[in-house]
């Protein structure tokens, strides 16, 4: 039988707010102004900032959008937002640390970032990617190959949000199977992207395939739509399995 097997979230009692200072580190955002849909302005962004500390969060790796047709964001352009943000951040005395990556779009110019080398990663050179939304692509597989042979550690975003596996879930073992790590928007929990999302999200966290959580934050909305969640009994459950990596970053 397949890890999956037999796997379909139990419900649990309600429970109070989870103390997401356990995680210390939030690993997908977007508070990097004007380079993406996330933060438009500094003001924004240490809106945001303020916002997370005050979840208990004292580090955030932000990870702007990159892709070869949109957000066009080089490493280069990357830092460059990463040094104004964090001088902001110093400017404004507030006491989180910020660091970056990016979420790399599986596009057809994925391959050639990563074979050249043109790559933000974070951690133990954990690259984080996502997927399009209409259909799992073709080299999808051999992709993941290629980053594990050049050296880096593929990090799948939002698992539960990619609609085209829920009617199949040897889909996400053999991922699994493959040493990809799995990413969850802590907001998916609530119902944020559907009911449907949030019940793969809790076979995932019942079959212990998570080994990262972040905010995916984008806005002050998604702010509040973290505060929504935190009382979910699986983000609780998550936090207590002992398989996330986030406190070590």
């Amino acid at each position: 039988m397949g890890l999956f097997s037999g796997l379909f979230g139990k419900k649990e009692a309600a429970l109070g707010p989870a103390d997401l200072s356990v995680l210390r580190c939030d690993v997908h955002s977007h508070f990097i102004p004007g380079i993406d849909d996330g933060s438009q302005n500094l003001e924004q962004s240490m809106e945001m900032l303020r916002a997370m500390h005050e979840l208990g969060y004292r580090k955030v790796i932000t990870t702007p959008h990159s892709m070869a047709d949109g957000y066009r964001n080089s490493p280069a352009i990357i830092l460059g937002g990463l040094e104004k943000l964090r001088r902001e951040v110093e400017a404004q005395g507030l006491s989180i640390e910020v660091d970056a990556a990016a979420e790399y779009y599986l596009d057809h110019d994925l391959e050639r970032k990563v074979l050249d080398g043109e790559v933000l990663t974070f951690g133990d050179r954990l690259l984080l990617f996502e997927l399009p939304f209409l259909s799992e692509p073709s080299i999808l597989l051999t992709l993941v190959f290629q980053m594990q042979t050049q050296g880096y550690k593929p990090v799948l975003a939002h698992p539960e949000r990619y609609s085209f596996w829920y009617n199949d879930f040897s889909k996400y073992e053999r991922l699994k199977d493959r040493g990809v790590l799995f990413q969850l928007n802590l907001i998916a929990l609530s119902g944020a992207y559907g009911p449907k999302a949030k019940e793969i999200a809790e076979r995932l966290i019942d079959a212990g395939a998570y080994e990262l959580i972040g905010s995916d934050c984008h806005n002050m909305n998604h702010v509040e739509a973290i505060r929504n969640t935190l009382t979910r009994p699986y983000l609780h459950k998550l936090i207590a399995s002992g398989k996330l990596l986030n406190a070590g970053l």
